[in-house]
This record gives structure tokens, C-alpha cells and sequence, in this order.
């Protein structure tokens, strides 16, 4: 009888082992429980945007990259808002805070932006320190991507349009 139990111990505790792993792998992050800031003064929480896939764009002014991609994500704003997606852009710590509100006002940015002065967004998410880096969550808050660089926005429309349905 014991060698037949010695038998299953291994691979019973393999199947364990690989189900746990395969459960934990399976589990989306969620958003962070922060509040947002805009530059107007209006507060949005995470919470808040419960039901909308929301993408949270981290960048700055002197990002090459990031002043890229503002024309595309601008565009992909407008044309998704009404579908239930919402864009939060977070300016970086460093990034003097009368550039990004003059940048924001002359390109007439038409997503909520604020500029974290005090590091809490970029601890928040998990130390970004790159730009662009953004992250997209689902209408659970569970996270989708999280993407450092460029967006790619041809892939990202097909994602919304896949979610937002």
C-alpha cells in the first residue's frame, strides 16, 4: 500500500502545483485604487471608471514619443469616448507643470490631464520611470496591457473595438 501512495505524492503534488500556478498566471491585475488630479482641479477615481475601459497614457513634454502618439491617441479619444473609453493623461514628476498645461491647452488635449507633481501616480502603477508607458484596463478595472513605447494604434483600435462592443 505505501508504495503505491509514495507514487501519487509526486504527481498529485505536480498537478497541485500547476494548477495554482495556472490560476495565479490566469488573474488580471487590477487598476489601482488612486484618484486623479486633473489640471482643472476635477478628481476621478479609478473607481469611478468602472464599466468604461480606460487607458492611462504616462508622458511628458520633452518625450519625443509621447508628443508622437498624441495626435493618434486624440483621435482614438474622440472617436471611442462615446463607446464607453476614457483616456487619463499623466504627466511626469519632472515635467515643469506650466509646460504640460501650456502643451495641453495648445493642442487642446480632449482627455482629463493631470501632472504628478508628487510622484503618487508613477509609485501607484508600480514605479513607471519610461515614456510613454501606458496602461489599458478592461470595464472590471482588470488590467488588459501595460505598453512601454509607442502605442500601436491599429492594434489598439481593434482591442477597443473588441471590448467596447
Amino acid at each position: 500500500m505505501m508504495p503505491i501512495l509514495k507514487k501519487l505524492i509526486v504527481p498529485l503534488t505536480l498537478i497541485v502545483l500547476f494548477a495554482v500556478l495556472g490560476f495565479s498566471l490566469s488573474q488580471k491585475p487590477s487598476a489601482p485604487d488612486v484618484t486623479f488630479t486633473t489640471l482643472q482641479g476635477e478628481k476621478i477615481s479609478m473607481a469611478s471608471l468602472k464599466g468604461k475601459v480606460v487607458l492611462v497614457n504616462f508622458w511628458a513634454t520633452d518625450c519625443p514619443g509621447c508628443i508622437k502618439e498624441m495626435p493618434d491617441l486624440m483621435n482614438t479619444y474622440t472617436q471611442y469616448k462615446p463607446k464607453g473609453f476614457e483616456v487619463i493623461a499623466v504627466a511626469m514628476p519632472y515635467d515643469p507643470p506650466a509646460q504640460v498645461l501650456n502643451y495641453s491647452q495648445q493642442k487642446a488635449l480632449p482627455f482629463p490631464v493631470m501632472h504628478d507633481g508628487l510622484s503618487e501616480m508613477v509609485q501607484a502603477f508600480g514605479g513607471v520611470n519610461l515614456t510613454p508607458t501606458t496602461y489599458l484596463y478592461d470595464k472590471q478595472g482588470h488590467r488588459l496591457q501595460r505598453i512601454i513605447g509607442e502605442l500601436d494604434f491599429v492594434q489598439l483600435r481593434q482591442l477597443l473595438d473588441s471590448e467596447l462592443q
